[in-house]
C-alpha cells in the first residue's frame, strides 16, 4: 500500500506527462487540494490553465465538471432546478454541475454577479440551497476557477466577498523555450496527453484529515499574524486581509509541509506561501495602481520586513 507522499508525488508525475514546466504550479494546486481550498488560475489564453485542471482530475478517481460562465448564464444552471416531473405527479429536483468532485469555473468573471455569487455557498458551506431545501455537496469539492485579466470587454470584476473565498490565485505565466519545444513534442501524439487515476477521492479525503496533524509552532503562528497585520496598516493598501485570510495562511502553510513529506512547517513555508494566499484578499489604493504596483509584489516586500522567528530565537 502506498503512503501519502508516494501518492502525491505519482500524482505531480502523472500530471507532468501532460503538462510541462509547471511543478511550482502543480505544487500549488495540491496544497489547495489537500487543504480543501478553490484556486483562481488568472492568465492569457492559451497558457494551460484548462489543462490543468482536467490533468488534476484524470489524476485522480473523481467526478469532473467544466462549465464555460457566458452574460447568459442563470444561478440555477448552477446549482439545479426544480422540474415538475409528469410521471410522478411532483416535482423533483435535477441537479447542476456542481454537484462533482472538482469544478472547472471557465472564465468566471464573464457570468453576471447574481450567477458568481451562486458559488459562494458551494464554496464555503459545501451546500447548495434551492427554494428552501439544502443539498450537501460532496466532501470532495473544489473549484478551479479561471480569468483572462486582460480582456475586460463584456466582464464582471469579482467582488472582495467571492475573492475571499478562493485559496489561492495562481498565474500560470509563459514557458520557457525548451519547455514550450517539448509541448510541441506532445502535441504531435496526443494518445500521450491522457492520464490514469493515480488514487481514489476516499485517500484524498484521508489526506485532508491526515495534513491537520503537521506541526506548526506558537512562533511561526505569531509571525502569520505579523504578516497578516501589516497589510491592515500599510499606506499602500486600503483593504487588508481578513480573519479567512489567516487561517489560509496556516492551513496552507501544514499541507505544503505535508505533500513535501514534514511533519513541521518552517517559516520558509509562510514566506513562499504568502502571496499567493493573501494577495487576492487586498484591495490596493487606486493611486497605487498608477506606479504599477500589483499585490503580489507587494505582499512580498510586506514579508521581506518582518522579522523571521528564528532571528528572534
Amino acid at each position: 500500500m502506498k503512503s501519502s507522499k508516494e501518492i502525491i508525488d505519482s500524482i505531480k508525475s502523472s500530471i507532468n506527462e501532460v503538462i510541462v514546466g509547471k511543478e511550482e504550479i502543480i505544487d500549488l494546486l495540491l496544497v489547495s487540494l489537500i487543504n480543501g481550498g478553490h484556486v483562481l488560475l488568472e492568465d492569457v489564453p492559451g497558457v494551460g490553465k484548462t489543462s490543468l485542471a482536467k490533468a488534476l482530475s484524470n489524476s485522480i478517481d473523481c467526478t469532473f465538471k467544466r462549465i464555460q460562465f457566458t452574460p447568459d448564464l442563470l444561478p440555477t444552471d448552477l446549482t439545479g432546478i426544480n422540474f415538475y416531473n409528469q410521471k410522478i405527479s411532483d416535482f423533483e429536483f435535477r441537479k447542476g454541475p456542481v454537484f462533482t468532485n472538482i469544478l472547472l469555473a471557465d472564465e468566471l468573471n464573464r457570468a453576471t454577479p447574481r450567477t458568481q455569487s451562486s458559488l459562494l455557498e458551494c464554496m464555503e458551506e459545501k451546500q447548495v440551497t434551492v427554494d428552501g431545501h439544502t443539498y450537501n455537496l460532496d466532501k470532495l469539492f473544489m473549484v478551479i476557477a479561471t480569468q483572462n485579466p486582460i480582456e475586460t470587454h463584456g466582464t464582471f470584476p469579482l467582488p472582495e466577498a467571492q475573492l475571499d473565498r478562493f485559496f489561492m490565485k495562481i498565474r500560470m505565466g509563459y514557458p520557457q523555450k525548451n519547455e514550450e519545444f517539448k509541448i510541441l513534442e506532445l502535441s504531435r501524439n496526443k494518445s500521450n496527453k491522457n492520464t490514469n487515476p493515480i488514487c481514489t477521492k476516499d485517500e484524498i479525503i484521508k489526506m485532508q484529515s491526515e495534513y491537520e496533524d503537521v506541526f506548526l509552532s506558537d512562533d511561526v503562528s505569531n509571525y502569520i499574524l505579523d504578516i497578516v497585520n501589516s497589510t491592515r496598516n500599510n499606506e499602500y493598501i486600503d483593504l487588508g486581509v481578513s480573519p479567512r485570510g489567516s487561517i489560509s495562511l496556516y492551513k496552507g502553510a501544514k499541507a505544503y509541509a505535508y505533500i513535501n513529506g514534514r511533519t513541521y512547517v518552517t517559516p520558509d513555508d509562510i514566506i513562499y506561501l504568502s502571496p499567493y494566499v493573501l494577495s487576492h484578499r487586498i484591495s490596493l489604493k487606486s493611486s497605487v495602481r498608477y506606479k504599477g504596483l500589483d499585490s503580489f509584489s507587494l505582499i512580498q516586500e510586506i514579508v521581506s520586513k518582518i522579522q523571521i522567528p528564528l532571528e528572534r530565537i
